[in-house]
């Protein structure tokens, strides 16, 4: 018979492609788990993994029944998440997961103030980019995301917490005024500095800017990385509205504001359509808005597509 450790295993040797790092996710010894896919591929009677000397990789097969797997094992979860928590408001573990662009600015506000309302509450937080979050909760990883909203994605439910519009950061000493209104289509990307390939904030800044994005010369890990290569005369950058208060400490930066309508994003919370927690994940955004002090988002306009 198929177990859910099985499939456990399965999921994490397809996520490492090592058995002894998925081992030592599963905190279980090498032969413990290479013994468990070997009963599982027993069991169904097919090869599930392509075992070469010194790396290891699923059969066609083998996808498939991962994929599957995790999917189990997501409904798993969302099971005894409901027997767990039913009736009971925000109580239990949490995995929540958030974008490296909102954690640091967003989540010192709410922590305290979710841990006072919610003391049976435990938050177990993860800080990682976009596409890594969404895998994470499609597999049962993470109960619900904080993120930058939309989300493409049909079995994935959101909703929408705030608007954060951005705002541009230049260098002290720019011959601009600082109350002037700068339009998208004048800024000159060989000066953009952004965040590095991978996260959304970079590919929602490119969006309003009409030059490609082959000419940005520049991008970084963080946020505080950027504000300081703008400080020290190396470019500007679009800085969101949530981040002000963190990484505006510097006299040698000043910032500008665009045009109406204004670029920017919608940051929201994202879950899995099958999560029995829904209310928590309602309760956990009046939280965050109540909190933070802000308005329900505007509906926004279609942003241009980038050249």
């Amino acid at each position: 018979m198929i177990t859910l450790k099985q499939l456990r295993y399965l999921s994490a040797l397809s996520r490492h492609g090592h058995f002894g790092k998925a081992a030592e996710a599963c905190a279980i010894t090498q032969p413990a788990l290479s013994m468990q896919i070997r009963e599982l591929e027993a069991e169904l009677g097919v090869p599930l993994v392509e075992r070469r000397p010194g790396e290891v990789s699923l059969t066609d097969v083998g996808v498939e029944v991962a994929q599957r797997a995790e999917r189990v094992l997501a409904a798993t979860r969302d099971l005894e998440d409901f027997a767990r928590h039913r009736g009971r408001l925000l109580t239990g573990r949490m995995q929540l997961g958030v974008i490296p662009s909102i954690a640091p600015y967003v989540l010192p506000k709410i922590l305290p103030v979710l841990q006072r309302r919610y003391p049976e509450l435990r938050v177990e937080l993860r800080e990682t980019q976009t596409q890594m979050l969404i895998e994470e909760l499609h597999r049962g990883a993470l109960d619900v995301i904080m993120l930058a909203l939309p989300v493409d994605d049909a079995e994935i439910e959101s909703t929408p917490l705030f608007d954060d519009p951005f705002l541009l950061a230049v260098p002290a000493t720019d011959d601009r005024l600082e109350s002037a209104r700068v339009n998208p289509d004048d800024i000159d990307t060989q000066r953009l500095i952004l965040l590095e390939e991978g996260h959304c904030l970079r590919d929602q800044a490119l969006a309003f800017c009409a030059s490609s994005r082959r000419d940005v010369s520049l991008g970084a890990t963080s946020l505080a990385t950027v504000m300081q290569m703008v400080a020290n005369g190396y470019g500007i950058t679009l800085l969101p509205r949530v981040a002000v208060d963190v990484e505006l400490r510097d006299e040698r930066v000043k910032l500008m504001r665009f045009v109406d309508p204004a670029p920017g994003r919608t940051v929201g919370l994202a879950w899995r359509r099958t999560s029995p927690r829904k209310a928590d994940f309602a309760a956990l955004g009046r939280l965050i808005t109540e909190t933070l002090g802000v308005a329900e988002p505007k509906p926004r306009v279609r942003e241009r597509e980038s050249a």
